[in-house]
């Protein structure tokens, strides 16, 4: 065990939170512009994305609620801040932009909640919290992307709504490895349990009807 990891148990963060009986599928921002690397892509997206593919699948297979979302500003900039001005190239992903649409293989279907947001956190001034309550969840799983930014910030939300909250870490992913790394370190220490897709599936199938 590394040393940073001993100063953690020792304080005895990263007791698990586990997963409740309603669970919905939160997926961050797996967008067109996120998956190539000329824009904001790289890394270990496109394999982030596709995993995400078969949990998609059995979240509507189990009729899990299902929400996405994507970053969409104003052509003309009005509705833009200061998170525009740390990356400005945010800026042109509008509604219409081809960088701006989730991704082909995760298109959203009929009755799934799509967001469009303008700061990282899918919880930030949106209905998600109260969609959630309203169907009442009590698990989010979070895919998406990047790991380090907007998964993360929705990750630190959703757990301040008080949802049990679980990474699906093969469905997350940032253009930097360390980043993507570290920053999974630090959700399971105090936000979140980190779970691979296909031992959230076999918990879920497991469970009674």
């Amino acid at each position: 065990m590394s040393d940073e990891s001993e100063i953690y148990k020792r304080q005895n963060f990263a007791n698990p939170v586990g997963l409740g009986r309603r669970p919905a599928l939160l997926i961050v921002d797996f967008v067109v512009g996120f998956t190539d690397p000329a824009v904001f892509g790289g890394g270990n997206i496109a394999d982030a994305v596709a995993a995400t593919v078969p949990l998609l699948m059995e979240a509507r297979r189990q009729r899990w609620p299902v929400a996405h979302t994507r970053v969409i500003y104003k052509a003309d900039g009005s509705d833009a801040g200061v998170f525009a001005l740390k990356a400005p190239g945010l800026r042109g992903l509008t509604a219409d932009s081809p960088s701006a649409q989730i991704v082909p293989e995760l298109a959203p279907s009929p009755g799934e909640l799509v967001l469009d947001k303008r700061q990282a956190s899918a919880f930030f001034q949106s209905e998600l919290a109260s969609w959630l309550a309203y169907r009442g969840v009590d698990t989010v799983l979070v895919a998406g992307c990047t790991t380090s930014g907007c998964v993360r910030a929705s990750v630190v939300d959703a757990l301040s709504h008080n949802f049990r909250t679980i990474v699906v870490t093969d469905c997350v992913g940032d253009r930097a490895l360390g980043p993507h790394e570290a920053n999974l370190f630090d959700m399971a220490q105090k936000y979140a349990d980190l779970m691979p897709r296909d031992a959230v599936i076999a918990h879920y199938r497991a469970q009674p009807a």
